[in-house]
């Protein structure tokens, strides 16, 4: 069994300089949009205690870029080391950023950008090699997939703003309904999870380890609108027995019945979606849904949630040459036509989508549409370290934290990978996050079929 290979374009230096100056540039286009398309009320605003005012992440942004890209490789002296503190992640929670002295918006704006125009500067002039910061470019990388990582965040605070919509974006392509089978057999045996080769694989990914999977079945899609219905409606919210305890006690107490973002009006469920309104669509993978309501549809359905390492086998595993490859469809950096990533729709597109994405086992959107809960707790990979800094990861782990696997439409192909790990607490609901099934694979089972 051979390990994951690596595309010569993410190991010559220059190749990786352009990619690391696009990936920069593609990720301030799109805070431009996030932070320019509502007032500067609705900037400084706290929309959700959950959620930092957006003029915060605006800041923050710029503040990180900062501190690694100008102080950590370039050495250079700080810019403004008075506002650090106001930005730092673990210093202040969430609820608590609105009563800060923060920039305001126009300031904000004017210190993220000259923080960027000195950052492409110290991108043109550095060597990628001589430090573990250089090396292939990571820290460019690492902060281009911060950035993005704060898009994401930045839209979830759109959709939990009230008023008007004011974000647009042009529906998935259409599709024919898919008729495949409903599961995938994913064969036993040993794989290669994680990764030591790609380059800006960030610190919980690695590193490259050997992992023995029982066979197992997964589901072909993720979960859908429509079958995430039929629990509803069999009394899926009012049955204990299908919940974890917690998870339970998490309905009882916020009165749950649906997704968040569902209502039911006149005989049929709506949703909210980035201001608008409309009926729920079937065909679409469920979203917004807790890791306790992922479970309790598992356990209605009498299946399971996946562990991360079925899933990453399932995503990475190629069974013609016996090796792990960066995506469910091979090395290929990803394209419109692979997956639905980088904000270029709203919303998920229909199950069954993007054939072309296709794993060669045959499942269907492991990368791009919804993130998808695992079964996995969030822990450390064996000979895991801690790079650049131990508040990345190492201090998440071994808390009260659920992985998600395959990114959403939200996120950005330069913060999503095959390796990606992604964590959050079991009771999320505001994240773009769905889920898949799966079953232990007895010795002479076959798939269940598909759509009748």
């Amino acid at each position: 069994m051979t390990g994951s290979t690596t595309d010569p374009e993410t190991t010559d230096p220059e190749a990786l300089r352009e990619r690391a100056l696009a990936a920069l540039l593609a990720a301030r286009e799109r805070t431009t949009l996030l932070t320019s398309c509502v007032e500067d009320a609705e900037l400084t605003a706290q929309h959700s205690p959950l959620m930092s005012p957006l003029v915060w992440d605006l800041a923050h942004i710029g503040n990180q870029e900062e501190q690694w890209l100008l102080r950590a490789v370039a050495g250079r002296e700080a810019m403004r080391p008075e506002i650090d503190p106001l930005y730092d992640a673990f210093e202040h929670p969430r609820a608590e950023r609105p009563s800060l002295p923060l920039l305001a918006p126009a300031e904000a704006r004017g210190y993220a950008a000259e923080v960027r125009g000195r950052a492409l500067d110290v991108l043109e002039r550095t060597p990628f090699r001589g430090t573990p910061l250089t090396d292939a470019g990571f820290a460019f990388g690492m902060i281009a997939q911060h950035e993005q990582q704060h898009d994401e965040t930045m839209l979830i605070t759109h959709q939990l703003r009230s008023g008007q919509t004011a974000l647009t974006a042009p529906d998935p392509p259409s599709c024919e309904p898919f008729t495949g089978p409903a599961e995938v057999l994913v064969p036993g045996g040993p794989f290669t999870m994680g990764t030591s080769t790609e380059p800006w694989a960030l610190d919980n990914e690695r590193p490259a380890h050997h992992r023995l999977v029982p066979p197992f079945f997964i589901d072909t899609t993720p979960v859908t609108n429509g079958a995430y219905r039929r629990f509803i409606e069999d009394g899926g919210y009012e049955r204990a027995h299908w919940w974890d305890p917690a998870g339970w006690a998490m309905v009882r107490r916020h009165n749950l019945c649906a997704p968040l973002f569902w209502r039911r009006e006149g005989g049929q469920w709506l949703r909210r979606r980035f201001g608008t309104v409309e009926p729920v669509p079937d065909d679409e993978p469920v979203l917004h849904v807790s890791w306790y309501e992922a479970d309790a549809y598992a356990r209605w359905a009498g299946r399971r949630l996946p562990s991360e390492e079925e899933w990453e086998k399932a995503a990475r595993y190629d069974p013609v040459t016996d090796r792990s490859t960066r995506y469910p469809w091979g090395d290929a950096d990803p394209t419109p036509e692979r997956a639905n990533l980088g904000q270029r729709h709203l919303r998920p597109a229909p199950a069954g989508s993007y054939p072309a994405g296709e794993s060669p086992l045959g499942v269907r959107q492991l990368i791009g549409d919804v993130w998808e809960w695992t079964s996995g707790d969030f822990l450390p990979y064996p000979g895991f370290a801690a790079f650049p800094y131990r508040e990345y990861s190492d201090v998440f782990f071994g808390g009260d934290y659920k992985v998600l696997r395959g990114g959403a439409f939200s996120v950005d192909e330069v913060a999503c990978r095959g390796t990606f790990r992604n964590w959050d607490h079991p009771v999320r609901r505001q994240i773009f996050a769905g889920f898949r099934t799966a079953r232990d694979a007895g010795p002479t089972e076959t798939p269940m079929p598909g759509p009748a």
